[in-house]
């Protein structure tokens, strides 16, 4: 990761929670060779994967030195909460790796090598700080030439935050590659940018250049052979606080097929830590035609699919949601992390050979 292989200890005091702390569980599920243990003092002596699913027997631990002894040499923080601050709970465990000389990779964001206390302790230790949220300092304004790339450009859409978005694309790029696809992941978040090593944390770049810096990264993985480019999706439409986001990213990389993203049971977008205080969130079919409309102010596109997270569901449950929405939609649904994402990747290739 970032350079060279690691020994992780993911930071998530606390919170180390499917739902809270999503940056841990993609690093886990997608990198997870790399973790060395989890320090989450609430949870010590779980595994990772009875905490969050993912992970299998990936120690949670108490604290800096059991992490060491399991053989951490790097420090990841494993949440991304509303705000973007460092916990000050978490300050002396990030002072500390930095003491030890560990690197501390932060997707934040507040950016811990501006803190005078922290980087002092990396210059001190020897280790490094990444902060993956610094937007790059090139700031470009999109023109629409991703509608013109030759590659498929697809573009994971939610009905809110933290559904999947992310996810469902890693699922496709891999199932895509197994079928000799040459399929490229878009990483436009903190999460992906450690997945994928490459990436624009999107939502940390001037309004003006989003959309140019989503274009950027569509450009550079056409211009690399891609035959379909995969771009994680961030925020979701009908968000009071992050459509912005949502729609530049849209207009920026110009995609012609769509993926849509829900968390099945979910009923109101989560504006807060009250679950239940933000907007109802609208049918499928509704949320269908909302991004087609946005996608087609700059270029068309369509929704070829739909992902459904349903975590919490039985195994019966989980396939009626998706026979469900697939008779809502009228296109393959399915969730991609239980019952793998060869549909979707079916509906993927089609459109990339029409």
């Amino acid at each position: 990761m970032l350079g060279r292989r690691r020994r992780l200890a993911i930071l998530a005091e606390g919170c180390f929670t499917a739902l809270e702390a999503k940056t841990a569980v993609g690093v886990l599920r997608y990198r997870g060779d790399e973790v060395a243990a989890v320090i989450d003092s609430t949870r010590a002596g779980r595994t990772a994967d009875s905490c969050v699913g993912s992970g299998g027997e990936t120690p949670v631990v108490a604290n800096l030195e059991e992490a060491a002894a399991r053989g951490a040499d790097s420090l990841l923080i494993g949440i991304a909460p509303q705000g973007g601050a460092l916990p000050e709970v978490w300050r002396e465990r990030v002072r500390g790796s930095l003491e030890r000389g560990w690197d501390v990779i932060s997707g934040l964001h507040a950016f811990l090598g501006d803190d005078p206390e922290l980087a002092a302790a990396a210059r001190q230790g020897g280790g490094r700080i990444h902060d993956l949220r610094r937007p790059p300092e090139a700031r470009r304004v999109a023109t629409g030439r991703a509608a013109r790339v030759a590659p498929l450009v697809v573009l994971t859409v939610g009905s809110d935050c933290n559904v999947g978005k992310m996810t469902t694309a890693l699922e496709i790029e891999r199932e895509l590659v197994k079928r000799s696809v040459h399929a490229t992941f878009v990483a436009t978040g903190q999460t992906g940018i450690m997945i994928a090593d490459r990436g624009v944390a999107v939502d940390a770049v001037p309004a003006d250049f989003v959309a140019g810096a989503a274009e950027s990264l569509v450009l550079e993985a056409a211009g690399a052979g891609a035959d379909v480019v995969l771009v994680e999706g961030q925020g979701a439409l009908h968000h009071p606080g992050y459509s912005g986001v949502t729609l530049a990213l849209m207009h920026g990389v110009c995609p012609r097929a769509l993926v849509l993203c829900h968390h099945q049971g979910r009923d109101r977008i989560r504006v807060s830590e009250e679950r239940d205080s933000g907007p109802r969130i609208p049918a499928l079919a509704e949320l269908r035609l909302a991004y087609e409309a946005a996608a087609s102010w700059v270029s068309p596109a369509s929704v070829v699919a739909a992902s459904l997270n349903t975590l919490g569901l039985d195994g019966a449950a989980a396939r009626s949601a998706c026979e469900a929405a697939e008779r809502e939609l009228g296109v393959p649904a399915t969730d991609p992390v239980r019952f793998g994402a060869a549909r979707l990747a079916d509906a993927i290739e089609e459109g990339a050979c029409g």
